[in-house]
């Protein structure tokens, strides 16, 4: 079935923000929430429920961070190091260039996959993983996670994920030159259900750049 938003080219804007990340997280206010388009796939989107989570998303020059809040959970996330890709957690797929012409991954795509706990002492801390796109024409320059940052607060009925990725962890950031950045996201729960930004199965939504949708740089500044 084809989705109704699957014709339209979707772009959000980005906020400039001075600091990106700090002892406490990312910090980011009610200015940088994204939109949820969740109830676009919806049969009925007047009686949709409210979305389960949110996410939060600002850059600037050294970076791009993300804060995940999730809400309504009675569970503990279920994360486990072994099943990345069925854990609970937050996908990231990332296109420094915005290309939209093409259907297959270049080496300015990337996919990681951000884990709220299973990892550390106790199980308690967050984790990072880069994975290959399918079909990709090239991948990435390997990833040093040395320079991305996590940390994941944990709330009665949810937590918040925080994420900081350095330009460094990024092949092709320049955001002055290349103000847009191709952007899709996965949120993942066993307790809440699978949410997409626009597309999801069966169309190879974490494959095709071209069905992603685009983070606007937005600054105040001159480019």
């Amino acid at each position: 079935m084809l989705q109704k938003n699957f014709p339209f080219r979707f772009r959000v804007p980005c906020k400039h923000v001075a600091t990106l990340w700090s002892k406490d997280g990312c910090g980011l206010d009610e200015s940088c929430r994204l939109p949820n388009f969740d109830a676009l796939n919806a049969e009925n989107p007047e009686t949709s429920p409210p979305p389960s989570f949110e996410l939060f998303a600002a850059w600037n020059v050294q970076g791009l961070a993300f804060s995940l809040r999730v809400s309504g959970k009675m569970q503990r996330p279920r994360c486990l190091q072994q099943q990345i890709e069925e854990s609970d957690g937050l996908q990231l797929c990332l296109d420094t260039r915005n290309v939209k012409d093409i259907h297959r991954a270049t080496r300015f795509c990337h996919r990681l996959v951000f884990l709220p706990v299973g990892s550390g002492t106790g199980q308690n801390h967050p984790s990072v993983h880069w994975l290959p796109i399918h079909r990709a024409k090239e991948h990435p320059n390997p990833v040093d996670f040395q320079h991305i940052r996590t940390r994941t607060s944990l709330l009665k009925d949810g937590y918040q994920l925080d994420i900081f990725l350095s330009g460094k962890a990024l092949t092709g950031y320049d955001p002055q030159e290349y103000p847009q950045i191709g952007f899709h996201y996965v949120f993942l729960d066993k307790e809440l259900g699978n949410h997409f930004f626009l597309v999801q199965p069966p169309l190879p939504h974490d494959q095709d750049p071209s069905l992603w949708g685009t983070l606007d740089l937005v600054s105040t500044e001159p480019r």
